[in-house]
């Protein structure tokens, strides 16, 4: 083999062994860069992780805006009629009445005063605390009595429009429905509390009930079918949750269907209401505005 043809071998093995090289550093991963199925992962977990914490905000955004800003309520009974009806599904908002006025900052934030003729919904006073719905009538401080089922407040005759007199046979008649505070024994027959009947004495001046302080004597706009402040006494100011401002949805359903008493019960009126949805709807009153 002359020197020629080494030389020439040569190269041609270090040119083999260079392409070799090239084409094994071509086929092996960059060096820190991550496997392709090592990067899917990744991207599935960091996709995971990042739908727990949107979860997350939202229920905390949903547990705050139900516990201080706003919440849905629905009406059970014919008690605030014609302004609200059973069926009228609310939402109350919360924040209107957070304030007390002993605070500097309250005046920063659209916080006012409970006036009378607002419509509020409060803890009942008895039993389960359920939900009530009612118009403020009294104030604190007000001297009240109702003459033949017209309101005095401090001696001057208050103007409502809103009220209704359905009498109902079912109960017959009712002496606080034409006047109170009762005289004498008039409470007999009268589905008032035992404790409300026992403790009115305290406030009553002359033929007036006196309102006390951080307390509220509210009554249904339908006020012969309305379980308000003449049958179990005053709203505490604490006990007040908000007030009604939108019916954002409102269906065709009477006092019965929100008694059920058993879980059956209840889911089986749920369905029919279900069933017979736009039929029932009374889309007249969506979207308004409670007054």
């Amino acid at each position: 083999m002359t020197e020629e043809n080494a030389q020439q071998e040569i190269a041609t093995s270090v040119t083999q062994a260079s392409v070799s090289e090239s084409t094994a550093q071509d086929t092996l991963p960059a060096q820190g860069a991550p496997a392709p199925m090592e990067a899917a992962a990744h991207r599935e977990k960091t996709t995971l992780s990042e739908y727990m914490e949107s979860l997350l905000v939202t229920v905390i955004l949903a547990l705050f805006g139900t516990s201080f800003i706003v919440q849905a309520f629905k009406i059970p009974s014919p008690s605030m009629e014609k302004t609200l009806l059973v069926g009228d599904h609310l939402l109350v908002n919360k924040f209107v009445f957070g304030g007390r006025g002993d605070a500097w900052y309250e005046r920063l934030l659209p916080y006012r005063p409970i006036q009378r003729g607002d419509i509020i919904v409060f803890k009942y006073p008895y039993d389960d605390h359920q939900h009530f719905v009612k118009r403020v009538i009294g104030l604190p401080g007000d001297h009240l009595k109702m003459v033949d089922q017209e309101v005095y407040i401090n001696g001057k005759r208050l103007s409502e429009p809103y009220v209704v007199h359905e009498p109902n046979p079912a109960t017959g008649y009712d002496v606080l429905n034409y006047q109170f505070p009762p005289v004498g024994n008039q409470f007999l027959g009268s589905p008032a509390r035992p404790e409300w009947m026992a403790d009115m004495h305290n406030y009553i001046q002359g033929d007036e009930i006196v309102i006390p302080q951080d307390k509220y004597f509210a009554m249904g706009d339908n006020r012969d079918r309305s379980s308000d402040s003449r049958y179990w006494g005053f709203v505490d100011r604490d006990a007040i949750m908000g007030r009604p401002f939108l019916i954002y949805w409102s269906v065709e359903a009477t006092s019965d269907d929100y008694a059920q008493a058993t879980f059956l019960q209840r889911l089986g009126s749920v369905l029919d209401t279900l069933r017979h949805l736009p039929a029932r709807t009374r889309w007249n009153r969506m979207l308004h505005t409670v007054h």
